[in-house]
């Protein structure tokens, strides 16, 4: 088994200009996604972070980023600043999902105002 999250996605995806890593787990990306659904913020966003650290960067597929970035903000929707750095994920890979991205701006200006 893994050790987290990171190390999972590092198996399945790489790393920057790192190709995957070997270990002797059967990768099956839907276990992968299993793991992800029932992780908890902390370690999704670590998991981005270290994998996609400036967004444009990484070879995490958009798809996951975009699903770790919704679970994450599902599980923090009271912090405006990781609404923000979803939304600016959304913008990074649009115009398909500009209008979410623009959503999750106005909502962190609202939790914002106060």
């Amino acid at each position: 088994m893994h050790g987290n999250l990171t190390d999972h996605a590092r198996c399945l995806y790489a790393d920057g200009d790192q190709p995957a890593t070997k270990c002797a787990e059967e990768h099956r990306e839907h276990y992968f996604i299993e793991e992800l659904t029932f992780a908890d913020a902390d370690e999704i966003l670590a998991m981005l972070h270290e994998l996609s650290p400036h967004m444009m960067e990484g070879r995490l597929p958009v798809w996951v980023r975009n699903l770790s970035y919704r679970l994450v903000v599902l599980q923090r929707s009271d912090q405006p600043a990781l609404m923000r750095e979803a939304a600016e994920n959304l913008w990074l890979h649009g115009p398909d999902w500009d209008s979410i991205a623009a959503d999750l701006d106005r909502h962190a200006d609202v939790l914002e105002a106060g």
